[in-house]
């Protein structure tokens, strides 16, 4: 009898190797980056399989502002065009939020980001977070700023929980893909009690079967939360 896969409530994807994929095979950048897309739409279809209830993907950091403008600008136009394709899907499972500082994201995908996040859903079988322009200690750094404001005297852990961009339940599961080994400022107060899983394939390349095989090494783990 097959062993019965534990399912993580909310998985985070650091989406790394989208360069280093279309480097090897001799293509640019933004063929690396549209394969990753694909392989974006591959993983929400198979969490909604598996039954995962969250995913939050790192689409686009606070720092990647810094890399050529070329490429900064390919990689706008495919968000762009993958909102587009959101919005016309209208996937009645899949509701959509954002994570992350509007500023300086351009006025028109900031226009559909607020359409694709207003769409109705009644009852999501996924809640499908993008980190987008997001940085965990500019985000730990506006709670802290909000609650001072609020006229907050003493902050407590879970007072900064509550007031992150987004209070989902924190990822049970991180997963990074290209063989990297570090949080690159992503989630690092949700991810106090999460199990890691790193792979050398490229993002580009992880697709249902890589996303089962993190499933699969995820249900070997004895989380304790630091209990025992």
């Amino acid at each position: 009898m097959a062993e019965e896969i534990k399912i993580p409530k909310h998985i985070a994807f650091i989406m790394d190797g989208n360069g280093r994929w279309a480097e090897a095979k001799g293509l640019s950048k933004t063929k690396g980056h549209e394969e990753g897309a694909r392989s974006v739409e591959a993983v929400i279809n198979a969490a909604l399989k598996a039954g995962v209830k969250y995913i939050t993907l790192y689409a686009f950091s606070t720092e990647n502002w810094a890399r050529p403008k070329l490429e900064v600008s390919a990689l706008m136009r495919l968000l762009s065009k993958t909102l587009d394709k959101f919005l016309k899907e209208n996937n009645p499972d899949v509701k959509i939020i954002f994570s992350g500082r509007r500023e300086p994201l351009p006025a028109d995908i900031l226009r559909k980001m607020d359409k694709a996040a207003a769409a109705p859903k009644e009852n999501p079988k996924l809640i499908l977070n993008l980190a987008l322009n997001y940085g965990s200690r500019q985000e730990i750094a506006d709670a802290a700023t909000k609650l001072i404001s609020s006229g907050k005297k003493e902050i407590k852990p879970e007072d900064i929980s509550a007031t992150l961009y987004n209070n989902l339940p924190e990822p049970d599961l991180i997963v990074r893909t290209s063989g990297e080994q570090r949080l690159s400022n992503f989630l690092l107060w949700q991810a106090a009690y999460s199990e890691f899983y790193f792979t050398p394939v490229l993002w580009p390349d992880f697709k249902e079967e890589e996303f089962n095989k993190a499933l699969q090494e995820y249900s070997k783990r004895n989380r304790r939360f630091g209990g025992r």
